[in-house]
């Protein structure tokens, strides 16, 4: 397993021996989450900017930004080439001329890990999932702007961008390392189903290999495991690290990052999870049990999850709300923490951006205060 994320300290330090006795003292370094900075090794020269396609209300900030970046910070600027196709972008003859600079890549062709210092991000949170999914491995540091509806994961404002954005390239911004789930699908039968599915008929030259299929994804939310369709109870089997701990019956189960638990599953009932905190959130969706509570578990455990083999129907899977597909008898989904985290940057510290989104968006804890006693009261 992996280290997920970096630490200045060692965790645990082996202290010297004590001079009276020959047993070893060992003593506990916890980082302070505010410690973690971002830090440059030389000075950004690229950044992607990433647009929710096609929302009029972004064409001006997009446009402010990117002509900030290009004219005044002369930074290579990468662009989606779908983000550029848009008529109110490629109509605009006074933006034509900076447009011409772009760097521009298609996400399904194109790899672009290795080009891009930071990302900047316009939107809601769905934004910066969407930049997470371009990147398979190593993430590049998030900048990301609220400019959508909820924003629990964009904590900077547009009003002061040049100032922000002169704060990042300078080094000068705490970051919080969120961590992601690494998902691998094997669906068994694969090159069957598929036959059957455009054919009509079951074709196969009895080759057990060439009918599996491996699909591998990265996660920042959640991996989400439903009935689907069908009427009946999700039936799924739950593994951990090789075990079987439990079979799932009711809608369906919720496996979540730190980030994602304020996500799905904490409307499933979860707690709230720090995204400094190394683990895995596992939420049952309206499960056929009073006593089924959400529970998490370490970080570097492997989860594994499989269709009872007397369920009824077959499952569905999605992946932070994508790729949504069906899940069949003999097929799996394995998940573990991946070595590759989100480097969010953040508006002043992890801590205090973390419970400022709270109660920003989520309004935690929220309660008409209750009334002081007066002297009277206490009389009685």
């Amino acid at each position: 397993m992996c280290t997920v994320m970096k630490f200045n300290q060692s965790v645990l330090q082996d202290m010297s021996d004590n001079n009276n006795n020959d047993n070893k003292v060992w003593k506990w370094h916890i980082q302070d989450p505010a410690s973690q900075k971002l830090t440059w090794n030389k000075p950004p020269k690229s950044v992607l900017v990433i647009k929710k396609i096609r929302d009029a209300s972004l064409l001006q900030p997009f446009k402010e930004l990117c002509i900030f970046l290009t004219e005044v910070k002369d930074m290579i600027v990468y662009v989606e080439k779908k983000v550029l196709e848009d008529p109110a972008i490629s109509d605009d003859e006074n933006f034509g001329a900076i447009t011409e600079k772009f760097c521009t890549f298609r996400d399904d062709l194109d790899d672009i890990s290795n080009r891009v210092d930071f990302i900047i991000c316009l939107g809601g949170d769905g934004t910066l999932l969407y930049a997470s999914s371009l990147f398979q491995e190593s993430v590049p540091p998030v900048m990301a702007f609220h400019l959508g509806s909820l924003g629990f994961l964009t904590p900077f404002k547009f009003d002061t961008y040049q100032s922000q954005v002169d704060q990042v390239i300078e080094g000068n911004a705490a970051i919080v390392l969120r961590s992601r789930l690494k998902v691998r699908v094997l669906k068994e039968n694969w090159e069957k189903k598929a036959r059957l599915d455009e054919k009509g008929i079951i074709l196969t030259n009895g080759d057990t290999e060439s009918r599996r299929k491996s699909v591998q994804y990265q996660v920042l939310n959640e991996v989400v495991v439903d009935r689907g369709p069908s009427s009946y109870l999700s039936n799924v089997d739950l593994f951990l690290d090789g075990h079987l701990i439990t079979t799932v019956q009711g809608d369906g189960v919720i496996v979540s990052t730190p980030t994602g638990s304020t996500a799905y599953a904490v409307a499933a009932g979860a707690s709230m999870i720090h995204p400094n905190v190394p683990a895995i959130m596992i939420t049952p969706i309206c499960p056929h049990s009073l006593s089924f509570r959400p529970i998490v578990v370490p970080a570097g455990v492997e989860l594994k999850i499989m269709l009872s083999r007397d369920a009824r129907n077959t499952a569905w899977v999605s992946f932070d709300g994508r790729k949504r597909q069906e899940i069949c008898h003999g097929d799996s989904i394995t998940i573990t923490t991946s070595c590759f985290p989100v480097p969010s940057i953040c508006f002043r510290d992890p801590v205090n951006d973390w419970f400022e989104s709270l109660a920003q968006c989520l309004h935690w804890n929220v309660r008409k205060k209750q009334n002081q006693l007066s002297s009277e009261d206490e009389e009685f």
